[in-house]
Parts: structure tokens; C-alpha cells; sequence
């Protein structure tokens, strides 16, 4: 089969031969490269580039301060329970339900109390009050240093509280 030369389709064909090549050297020269293949520096006259501000990261929780500072516990009875509230976290335990976990948002004070306001993994509301006042656990004769008031859900819960290390134990004297 022999070509055919057309002299009407020959200045399209050169035209687009030539067309698809400029293309893509266009479009090459919009990523300008250094001789060793990385991204080359922007000319001296190009605008600054936008920066993109970080992302805001979550503040840690306000720590809570005076009588209310470091890790604290909280138990009740009748019904039984115990909270843990860390630097991070809050743990409700209770014999006949699963842990209950919030984020700790920190503290607010109003008077001398503490009042945790916070929403577990389950979507439920908390709100945890501690007071500096003495307190019987009703079962014992351990007295605590603080009083304790946990409302989650429609359920509130009162008790007594102390710091994480220095809860009452039988034999020894509240600290």
C-alpha cells in the first residue's frame, strides 16, 4: 500500500502534529525544575505564596487549680459507684453498667466548689460537683476530705471524694 500525499489535509495533520507537542511542553514549564530534578525557587518578582494556617490543635483542658489540682476520686454507696477524674478523662463505674468515659474539660469554681460539665462516648450528659467538706461514706468510719455529687443522665449520685493518692483507707487517718 503506498501513501497517498493529500496536499488539503497535509497543513491540518502538520498543524495538529505540532499543536500536541506545544502542549506539553506548556504544560511541563508550569512545574519550573533545577537542573537536579527538584521544584526550582520561585523568580524574585512572584508574589509570596498563600500560607495555609495549621491546623488549630485542641487546647489541653484547663487544669483545676488549688483544693481541686491532680487526679481525684469519688465512690458512693447505695447505689455503688466510683468516678476517676484524670487529667484527660472521667470514669464512671458501676457494678451493673459498663464504664461510662467523658473528656475532662476541666473545672469551672463557682464558690468553693468544682463543677465538671461534660458528655460521654454515649452521647449522655455528666456533671460532676466536688465541695471541700467532711463526708462519711455511711458504710465505714472513713471520713473523706471532700463531698462528691455526680449527675449523669436522669440518675444523680452522691458521695465522697478525696485526691487520687490520698484517699481515706481503714486503719489511717484522712489526709
Amino acid at each position: 500500500m503506498r501513501a497517498v500525499f493529500n496536499a488539503k489535509t497535509a497543513p491540518t495533520r502538520l498543524r495538529g502534529a505540532l499543536i500536541v507537542p506545544a502542549l506539553i511542553l506548556g504544560l511541563a514549564a508550569c512545574q519550573p525544575q533545577s537542573p537536579d530534578g527538584d521544584e526550582a525557587a520561585a523568580p524574585a518578582d512572584a508574589p509570596a505564596p498563600t500560607l495555609v494556617p495549621p491546623q488549630a490543635v485542641a487546647p489541653e483542658p484547663p487544669a483545676a487549680t488549688g483544693p481541686f489540682a491532680g487526679d481525684m476520686r469519688a465512690v458512693g454507696t447505695e447505689p455503688f459507684w466510683g468516678l476517676r477524674i484524670a487529667a484527660t478523662e472521667i470514669t464512671l463505674e458501676r457494678p451493673d453498667a459498663p464504664p461510662s468515659k467523658a473528656p475532662n474539660p476541666g473545672p469551672s469554681l463557682d464558690g468553693d466548689q468544682a463543677i465538671w460539665r461534660t458528655r460521654t462516648a454515649d452521647g449522655g450528659d455528666m456533671m460532676i460537683t466536688l465541695w471541700e467538706a467532711p463526708c462519711s461514706d455511711g458504710m465505714s468510719d472513713l471520713t473523706y476530705a471532700y463531698q462528691a455529687r455526680v449527675q449523669s443522665g436522669d440518675e444523680t449520685l452522691s458521695g465522697c471524694a478525696g485526691k487520687e493518692g490520698a484517699m481515706p483507707r481503714e486503719g489511717a487517718a484522712a489526709r
